[in-house]
């Protein structure tokens, strides 16, 4: 212990020594020891990078009243100290120190170790004393494993600031560095798993308990609202939570790009470069955002192949399968296909009423069966608009006062609900563009290529392009299982006619009309 004392009492006033410089005087030797012990203890429990990014830069402030009270320099390495470490620090120091109760972390807000922003404590049953009055607490959402740091802005004038390393893992982490914030809600315990995305929950569950790489990348692609973002949201927060020493990176394409702009901009293009190719888990949303922006597509390219050159993992998304994505590179949609590809189909009703039946209970609100089969059976176009339209009928509910029942709902989602009725699906396309032309229903699925049969195939299928959200591949497979460059073809050929032939013109506005009213 006499070592211990004299290791601590050495590393007073450095800002990786976790004393606080200027609160030194006010902790006894006792105090400063006990905290050396517990900091060697997390060191061989968690490694020495996690140790030296998240737990080094913490400062011991104080020790008083069964409360050792430590001090971190942002508000992102306290919350993740919190989420991750607190439970561990607070059973080593009470392992050596029996009258210490309490464990909190706090921002470091000055030199004279004042503090804001109290953490939650961990504690033996008990509950936290109160907050000093300058500290308000910091609570720990109950879907929220493992924490994405939601501001990593330095506190100005703390006593002890992280190390470079620290620096990086931290902004790698917040809003301001690499990655994008995590949406606490999105985990696989509340996803909901039906039919239509089964396979991608399956892929998605295995590659994030996985330790090495079982297939690289994994490719999520579906409609908008399907649940890709919660999927990618989903492995991130299991990672984090169950493997804390890896680097996980979750950016939007659209913000790759803006960081390469920039790094072109600042000629720092070596830092960007070093940034996303020492991560262990790259992920990245919404790829087709990259179309046409063929500098981008090179960087992303090159730094595909040095991430899976090192074994690390890459998940992507997107709204299209990678051999349908337009304006992409062949050789980078080659490497985008080379993984496992998974697709996220429609939402059918049974997984819509399972949705809405696990969004009411979170919310701790009894929703009648008969407006839940309303909902289900009503809004169909993606999982976004359904939760828009339960938030709204419980919000309703609960400012107005009025009871939950199918008037109510049809009263408030009036408009949600026309726009609904308003879809069209393909079947009906089908069935109007057969009646208008005079052929069979069945010849959509055909393979006749007569004339007098192919046109008015490729009208449905310009129409179902137009007025509906399905894919191209989704599409062609209404149509008999053609495949998607065939929809594409037709497309292009409905289009050139639009403007050249005026009788196939109006035959088209008729059949729109019809459809959209």
């Amino acid at each position: 212990m006499q070592h211990a004392v004299r290791d601590a009492q050495s590393a007073l006033g450095q800002s990786s020594g976790g004393i606080a410089g200027d609160q030194h005087a006010a902790l006894d030797d006792h105090a400063v020891a006990t905290w050396q012990v517990v900091r060697e203890k997390l060191r061989a429990e968690f490694g020495a990078t996690a140790y030296r990014y998240w737990l080094e830069p913490v400062a011991l402030i104080a020790v008083e009243a069964g409360v050792a009270r430590l001090g971190a320099p942002t508000r992102a390495m306290r919350d993740w100290v919190t989420q991750h470490y607190l439970d561990r620090i607070q059973k080593f120091w009470h392992a050596e120190d029996s009258d210490v109760h309490f464990v909190e972390v706090n921002i470091v807000s000055g030199a004279n170790g004042s503090t804001q922003g109290a953490s939650k404590s961990a504690s033996n049953g008990a509950s936290s004393p109160a907050p000093t009055s300058n500290a308000a607490p910091a609570t720990r959402s109950k879907s929220s494993r493992g924490s994405e740091v939601q501001d990593a802005n330095v506190v100005a004038d703390a006593p002890c600031q992280p190390t470079a390393a620290g620096r990086t893992a931290i902004a790698s982490m917040s809003d301001d560095g690499i990655s994008a914030a995590l949406d606490p809600r999105y985990t696989f315990d509340n996803f909901v798993l039906g039919k239509p995305n089964e396979f991608a929950y399956a892929a998605a569950r295995r590659l994030a308990e996985a330790e090495s790489v079982p297939f690289n990348p994994l490719f999520l692609y579906g409609g908008v609202g399907l649940g890709k973002t919660h999927l990618m949201h989903a492995i991130a927060w299991h990672i984090r939570r169950t493997q804390p020493h890896r680097t996980v990176i979750y950016l939007s394409a659209e913000k790759f790009m803006y960081r390469f702009i920039r790094a072109l901009r600042d000629k720092n293009t070596v830092d960007f470069k070093d940034q996303f190719r020492s991560v262990d888990v790259l992920m990245v949303d919404d790829v087709q955002f990259i179309s046409g922006k063929d500098s981008t597509q090179e960087e992303f390219f090159h730094t595909f192949n040095a991430l899976v050159d090192q074994g690390r993992q890459i998940i992507v998304s997107a709204d299209k399968s990678p051999s349908d994505l337009e304006d992409i590179e062949e050789r980078l949609r080659s490497r985008l296909g080379s993984g496992l590809v998974a697709d996220i189909h429609a939402t059918t009703y049974e997984l819509r009423l399972g949705i809405l039946e696990a969004k009411a209970e979170r919310q701790g609100v009894e929703l009648p069966q008969r407006v839940m089969e309303f909902l289900a059976h009503k809004i169909t176009a993606n999982v976004r608009e359904l939760e828009g339209a339960l938030n709204r009928v419980i919000a309703h509910s609960q400012l107005v006062g009025r009871e939950i029942g199918l008037e109510m709902v049809q009263d408030v989602l009036h408009d949600v609900l026309r726009a609904s009725e308003r879809r069209v699906s393909i079947e009906e396309i089908q069935k109007r563009v057969a009646e208008h032309f005079n052929i069979k229903v069945s010849d959509m699925h055909s393979a006749r290529r007569a004339r007098a049969v192919a046109r008015p195939r490729q009208v449905a299928m310009y129409l179902s392009k137009q007025l509906t959200t399905h894919s191209l591949p989704e599409i062609g497979r209404k149509f008999g299982g053609r495949d998607h460059t065939t929809v594409m073809h037709a497309v292009r050929k409905i289009e050139e006619l639009h403007g050249t032939d005026p009788s196939l013109c109006e035959d088209i506005d008729l059949l729109r009309r019809m459809l959209e009213s």
